[in-house]
């Protein structure tokens, strides 16, 4: 019975995978470009904002904790200094199997979905140059260059449950107090047409209404071009509500780094970021009811987002043995300033049934890109501190604490209005996050015994919109001498209240995720 459940789960996700691709093909030519944002918010600030534990298989069992350390390629993403550590030239590749389970409820109602996907999570290499005078302070330099994917965006899950409030009312709260010639199609016009120029003209807000107006769910109070007053056809207070999510994408970087090593104890380095990012997702939502006077008994809303983005960072690290045992680690991550674009489309379908006229379907689907103007977005800065023992040939153990201010967090333009209110926003509800690493190597010969842990901090003042995040690893590694071979298996979960729509229909879904992950890393010597 489940084996069956899953191959109905897997037909369903690939129909609406298709169908969302059959809406893009099929686009008219006439593409939108719309000056005003579409309602970014802070959802989107932190997806951006937050990363994942990534990288080679050794700094993943260890849950990252290299700060102290370096000698590990994807420690350089920790700290610059590590670069500086390697005793030669090196290189490594890493793939990566990841897998999220999300259980959902939504007004009591389960779901669970599962998915996984296999990338390329990491590669790169570090070159030592020696210092040829012998009698100079600084013994060595160090290049390298290092891509890893900082967070995977790939997931999809499902929401189903008897709501108490309609999809009517994310329209309503859109048009409430718009004037009627500002939603509506002029005589003649197209739907294309008439949702092209509204947005152009108005903006994203209006395009929303004229959707809802459009698919017979508004209803003015007249139809005066001056007029701002609206009402939901959707009537009752009991909706059986299906909701599907779907996402595709990564955020990634790749950094240019050199380091130096200053008397024997002491080690510095540079990196310089390159982000990449592509996130793309696409939503159904579809509502009925059985209100006997409800004029709209069925509703289907989608919408597509993608969003392309590029920007940059730098950090600056330091690494102090300050015994032969002991070791000190100190990295400054600049804020990451992102310039993103976003392209949407949307479709709405209705069941209208109505005394005056009729029972009918109403589609409107206006076959437009919205291309919007280029914003930016700064993520905030953050300050890591790490110390390591190392027992000789035998072990270690290392610790690293990070603290970032999610309050810092800032669209830009400021001077946009909605982007002004969103900062505002943000500066109240989120606040500063700590993360805590530790991770331990024991090592027998050749062979290697890794395990970590770790503890990342809600990002909101209020932790039951997202929840602490935890996570442990474990791992293994076999030294062949010029060669390395490394694995590691990763878990983590986190608990969060994500709502469908920012305004209207706002009751949120509790989701439970858990994120795995195996990476395999060949390692050599250069």
């Amino acid at each position: 019975m489940e084996v069956q459940e899953e191959e109905e789960v897997k037909i369903e996700k690939e129909k609406i995978k298709k169908k969302s691709m059959k809406k893009v093909i099929i686009l008219i030519m006439g593409v939108l470009s719309i000056s005003i944002s579409q309602a970014q918010n802070i959802n989107d600030a932190l997806r951006y904002s937050t990363g994942e534990i990534s990288g080679t298989a050794r700094f993943q069992s260890m849950s990252g904790a290299f700060g102290a350390l370096g000698g590990d390629l994807s420690a350089i993403s920790i700290n610059p200094a590590g670069s500086a550590v390697f005793t030669s030239s090196y290189a490594s590749f890493s793939l990566g199997v990841d897998n999220k389970d999300t259980d959902t409820n939504y007004f009591n109602g389960r779901g669970n979905a599962s998915n996984s996907d296999f990338n390329l999570n990491q590669g790169g290499g570090v070159f030592i140059f020696e210092n040829k005078k012998t009698d100079s302070p600084w013994k060595k330099f160090s290049l390298a260059v290092e891509y890893d994917i900082t967070k995977n965006y790939d997931n999809d899950w499902k929401a189903n449950g008897t709501g108490n409030t309609s999809i009517g009312e994310y329209f309503l709260a859109n048009a409430q107090g718009l004037r009627f010639d500002e939603i509506s199609a002029f005589p003649g016009e197209t739907t294309s047409q008439a949702y092209s120029e509204i947005g152009s003209a108005y903006g994203y807000t209006n395009q929303q209404a004229f959707l809802g107006y459009d698919s017979y769910i508004l209803e003015p109070a007249n139809t005066n071009d001056d007029n701002t007053l609206y009402s939901s056809n959707i009537a009752g207070n009991s909706f059986q509500q299906d909701y599907n999510y779907i996402a595709t994408g990564y955020n990634g970087k790749i950094s240019f780094n050199i380091g130096t090593q200053y008397g024997e104890n002491t080690y510095f380095g540079l990196n310089l970021n390159s982000h990449f990012l592509n996130y793309e997702r696409f939503t159904s939502f579809y509502e009925t009811n059985n209100d006997a006077t409800s004029v709209v008994k069925e509703v289907l809303f989608e919408n597509t987002l993608a969003t392309n983005g590029s920007g940059f960072s730098f950090q600056l690290g330091g690494i102090f043995k300050l015994t032969n045992e002991l070791r000190a680690g100190i990295t400054y991550e600049s804020p990451t300033w992102m310039s993103l674009e976003d392209e949407t489309t949307q479709y709405v379908e209705t069941f209208v049934s109505d005394e005056n006229l009729g029972d009918f379907y109403q589609v409107v689907d206006p076959n437009i890109l919205n291309i919007f103007e280029s914003y930016r977005i700064q993520t905030p800065s953050k300050i890591t501190g790490s110390l390591a023992y190392v027992f000789g040939t035998q072990g270690l153990i290392s610790v690293d604490y990070s603290r970032r201010d999610y309050s810092k967090t800032k669209f830009k333009p400021t001077s946009d209005p909605a982007f002004s209110a969103e900062n505002a926003l943000m500066a109240n509800v989120l606040t500063a996050a700590s993360t805590y690493k530790i991770g331990a190597e024991y090592k027998v010969k050749q062979l290697s015994f890794r395990g970590g842990y770790r503890i990342e901090e809600s990002p909101y003042a209020d932790d039951t919109i997202i929840g602490d995040l935890t996570g442990y690893s474990l791992g293994l590694g076999y030294n062949f001498g010029n060669t390395n071979l490394d694995l590691a298996y990763t878990s983590s979960k986190q608990d969060r209240s994500e709502q469908f729509y920012n305004v209207g229909l706002t009751n949120p879904v509790a989701l439970d995720t858990k994120n795995s992950n195996i990476t395999l890393t060949l390692g050599f010597k250069l």
